[in-house]
This record gives structure tokens, sequence and C-alpha cells, in this order.
């Protein structure tokens, strides 16, 4: 029988030894989803006010045709000029009365709700998401910059939002609602810039009906963009909707 020395420790059976510990990747956990703020009031009172706009479309383009045919027929020979007081006259200023307060007040809800989403995203996937939270808003008032900030940031949104099966990839879903809603709408704002300068430019009842045929085009190619914002609101709305019920990962 041996003895170990009075105090020394027991001795150790090789396969007992203790191996150095390695330590491991910190991996960043995800933000709580308590910080989710939701989506679906702003979106339902942003797809109203897009609606609106759709049907101030539709009464812009019947406008410019009427006007159009009208004026070129010479029925309004006094329209457009500086003493003109005429109906064609009173129809183009009442577009414009009433197209600035909708388009105002719609572009304040789309931007409200818009950085609500990039808010939610961040929350579902930061590293999916390359901008602060202020560019959800200032990004959409840069010369220039506004026509592609805004756009690069819906897409990553979108992403952030997609639901990711057990496994953890992303299930695809068709990015058709960003690019076609963003394609469109700065048709409608090259649209708008024409149509005014048309409009500003005229002087007599033919320049007048050049701006009610730029009017007419605005108003169909402001209807395609409106519906197309709505068909995307809906749709990134939803899936954040589901993504916050569901979690990080979806069940099969």
């Amino acid at each position: 029988m041996s003895f170990s020395a009075t105090g020394s420790p027991p001795p150790v059976h090789p396969d007992q030894q203790t191996r150095p510990r390695v330590p491991s990747p910190q991996v960043p956990s995800p933000e709580p989803l308590a910080l989710l703020r939701p989506p679906g009031g702003l979106a339902t009172a942003t797809t109203v006010l897009l609606a609106l706009s759709g049907l101030y479309a539709l009464l812009l383009t019947g406008t410019g045709l009427y006007l159009t045919s009208a004026l070129r027929a010479g029925s309004y020979p006094d329209a457009g000029t500086e003493d003109g007081d005429t109906l064609p006259d009173t129809l183009t200023a009442l577009s414009f009365l009433l197209e600035i307060p909708l388009l105002v007040v719609t572009a304040v809800l789309f931007v409200s709700w818009f950085h609500r989403a990039h808010h939610n995203a961040l929350v579902f996937g930061r590293e999916s998401v390359t901008r602060s939270p202020a560019w959800a808003i200032g990004g959409w008032f840069v010369p220039f910059a506004f026509l592609r900030i805004p756009y690069k940031m819906a897409k990553e949104i979108w992403a952030a939002s997609l639901l990711r099966g057990p496994g953890g990839a992303p299930r695809p879903v068709s990015t058709a609602p960003v690019t076609s809603w963003w394609l469109v709408w700065i048709t409608a704002l090259f649209a708008n810039r024409v149509y005014d300068a048309l409009h500003d430019r005229a002087d007599d009842a033919d320049g007048l009906a050049t701006a009610a045929t730029a009017g007419a085009v605005y108003g169909v190619v402001l209807l395609a963009a409106s519906v197309l914002a709505i068909r995307f609101v809906r749709a990134l709305t939803a899936m954040q909707i589901a993504k916050a019920a569901q979690g990080p990962h979806a069940a099969e």
C-alpha cells in the first residue's frame, strides 16, 4: 500500500486530467422582440391615404383627357391666358389645390410607417440593416441620393423581415413588390415634374391642352404607383407581423 505525501493532492488518472478550455466565440444575441413596434396601425392609415391618392389620380386622368379634347376642339379659346377664367382654368387650379395637401399627408404617413418598419427590421436582424434609423426619414430628403437610399433600405428591411425555417435558412419571398413600387414611383415623380413645367409655361389654349395631356399621363402613372405602394406596405407589414408572432424561426 502506498500513501501520498501529507497535504499533496491525490493522484489523477491520465484520462481524468482536465483539458484546457477553448473560449467559444461570442455570438451576439438577437434583440428582444419586446422592442418591436406594431406596424399595423400606421400601415392601415398609410393604405387609406394611398387609396385616396389613387382616387385623385383617377380624377386627374379623367380631367386631363376631357380638357385635352375640349381645348383641341377650340371650345375654350381664352383658356390658359393671363385673364382666362374658363372651366379648364378652374379645373386645373382645383387639381393643384387638391394635390399638394393630399400628397404631403400621404408622404408623412408613408415615411412614418417606413421608419417603424426599419426599426422592426433592426430588431429582427441587425446584421441585414446597414443604415441608422435616422436615414429611414432623412434619406427621402437628400437631393439625388433619395433616388437610391430609400430603395436600398427597403430591400434591407424586406430581407430582415423574412421568416426563417427551423434550420435558420431564410424563406425566400419575391422582392417584386419592392422593385415594382420603386420604379413606378420614380416614374411618377418625373411625370409630375413634366406636368408642372408644362402647366407653368402654358399661356394659351394649346399650351394648356398640352399640360392637360401630361396631367392625364401623370394621373395614370400616379394611380399605378399608389396601387403598388399599397401592395408593398401590406406585404411588408404582414411579413413583420408574422415574424413577430412566430419568432425568428418559423415552424414547418
